[in-house]
């Protein structure tokens, strides 16, 4: 009895098709759930080669340092004495390097690791403290020292050894003041007021991975980066004022001035954070094929109602019926396409995947639509149907800048093709079917 009720209304027909489309849902959250857990797996994979090679680096530096001394009497009349430091950057900085990038595996991740051979190169003033107001006589000339900061001292190659002047100074792990820089190397240098010009220089030999960055402590900073890795994202505060990108791989060059950035060339203490003005590059992979899928699904329930809708339509127009259970499989064979499609992108490039996991899924439904309905003429239609869809969300995703366009336009020709096909259904018809049942 309902078998007969279900198979003559229309309305009953739509409630459970519209039931079994949000209910399918589910599973594709499951499958969300599914690709944030093996993207956590890649990105741990990716922090465990990274963390024996070199993490992303961030250089900073050189700055002089200089110690003070600071007296603070308290209620007692006990006087006590702290140290602080005065730090100033330099009023020429040049960093001229090449970037060497290395893919590396761990199981089926691709981690992208980079050996950067950099000179870093440039010019200190005298430091002159009269105008920070503190006492000469506290000022530790002797101790004065050079630090260069950076964030995995593990990506360090080779000793790095820094001309001052006139004389060559061996850089030390370490950083006496971390008011500034948190990590890094320094050395004490010599400094004389009749010599008011003291120029740097040292090569680094540095390991790394994913992204290089540089701040920019110059009153004008220049770096310059070469490298072989042609798909490079340039990213930070700064973009470059030239680059090329070619298959043969990137060169880039900034410029930046004191004015650009928001701390002066000279203060005491740690009242100024310089690392919110980094710049750089990060080596991207082409393909984040976690990104893609979950783009991907993000359309899982639109799929789901197209496709129902087109399997309703051919019901309605060619007088076929087909049971909830066979929607039911027809939505599985629909959310399995995104399991296949990301495990296939694990293995090999995203569109060979998306082709195969398409290919699938189209000649599954296919061939049971075939078995299903026994005509060889809708089978073919809803392959066609299945072919254009995916060909249009693939399109899609390879327009993100038009994505919304594309979108918007395409929904509005299906729409309007649905329109076109049932415009001569009378609906009140279909639905009395189902009063007629009723009163049988």
């Amino acid at each position: 009895m309902f078998a007969d009720k279900l198979r003559g209304s229309v309305g009953i027909r739509l409630i459970i098709i519209s039931t079994i489309s949000f209910a399918l849902l589910i599973p594709t959250f499951m499958i969300q759930d599914l690709i944030r857990e093996r993207e956590m797996t890649r990105n741990n994979a990716i922090l465990e080669v990274s963390e024996k090679w070199g993490g992303k680096q961030l250089l900073s530096g050189p700055l002089l340092i200089i110690p003070l001394k600071q007296h603070h009497k308290d209620d007692k009349g006990n006087i006590t004495t702290s140290i602080q430091y005065a730090h100033f950057l330099p009023d020429d900085l040049l960093i001229n390097g090449d970037v060497t990038p290395e893919i590396r595996y761990r199981g089926i991740y691709e981690v992208v690791l980079y050996n950067s051979r950099l000179n870093v190169s440039g010019m200190f003033s005298f430091p002159e403290l009269k105008d920070l107001d503190f006492p000469q006589k506290e000022i530790m000339w002797k101790d004065a020292f050079l630090a260069f900061g950076m964030t995995d001292m593990k990506g360090i190659k080779e000793k790095i050894k820094i001309q001052w002047n006139d004389s060559e100074l061996t850089a030390n792990p370490g950083i006496e003041s971390n008011d500034v820089l948190s990590s890094g190397v320094s050395t004490k240098v010599k400094l004389y007021e009749a010599k008011k010009n003291y120029t740097f220089s040292f090569d680094v030999d540095l390991n790394g991975s994913q992204d290089l960055k540089f701040i920019p402590v110059g009153k004008e900073t220049r770096v310059i980066l070469s490298s072989s890795w042609d798909t490079p994202s340039f990213q930070g505060e700064f973009l470059p004022v030239k680059r090329e990108v070619s298959k043969n791989g990137f060169t880039a060059e900034w410029k930046v001035l004191q004015l650009n950035r928001n701390y002066p060339q000279k203060w005491i203490g740690n009242h100024y954070e310089i690392y919110p003005s980094a710049f750089g590059v990060d080596l991207l992979l082409p393909v984040d094929e976690y990104q893609k899928t979950t783009r991907t699904v993000k359309y899982a329930l639109l799929f789901i109602v197209l496709t129902f809708m087109s399997f309703f339509v051919i019901e309605i127009l060619n007088k076929k019926s087909i049971h909830p259970i066979q929607y039911l499989l027809i939505g599985f064979a629909l959310v399995l396409f995104y399991t296949l499609l990301l495990s296939f992108a694990e293995h090999i490039p995203f569109g060979y995947s998306y082709l195969i996991a398409t290919s699938c899924t189209v000649l599954m439904i296919t061939a049971y639509s075939q078995s299903v309905l026994s005509n060889k003429i809708i089978s073919c239609i809803i392959f066609g149907i299945l072919a254009i869809l995916y060909g249009f969300l693939y399109i899609l995703l390879q327009l993100e800048d038009y994505a919304l366009l594309l979108g918007s336009t395409g929904l509005f020709v299906i729409l309007g093709i649905f329109m076109y096909l049932t415009r001569k259904i009378d609906w009140y018809t279909a639905m009395k079917i189902d009063r007629i049942n009723n009163q049988v």
